[in-house]
């Protein structure tokens, strides 16, 4: 099963990427697909929404956090 979760990135500062994972990788495992990026320090969220619109036609469920994301961003209602 895949689902689009987030991928901590940065060292010091949490900076996070928004990825199609297979749920049976670890957190920081190989992806299938970087659809995003998030900074919750500086409050700014890049999305890529065709490959988002995508993912979640095929059945993707986003995690909690990455749902929140995208409701805030109008992707999801």
């Amino acid at each position: 099963m895949v689902k689009l979760r987030l991928k901590r990135c940065g060292r010091k500062q949490a900076v996070y990427r928004i990825v199609a994972i297979d749920v049976r990788f670890r957190r920081e495992g190989r992806d299938l697909r970087k659809v995003g990026f998030y900074d919750p320090i500086k409050n700014q969220t890049y999305l890529n929404v065709p490959a988002i619109l995508y993912f979640l036609e095929k059945g993707v469920q986003p995690t909690g956090t990455v749902q929140d994301i995208l409701k805030k961003a109008k992707i999801l209602k």
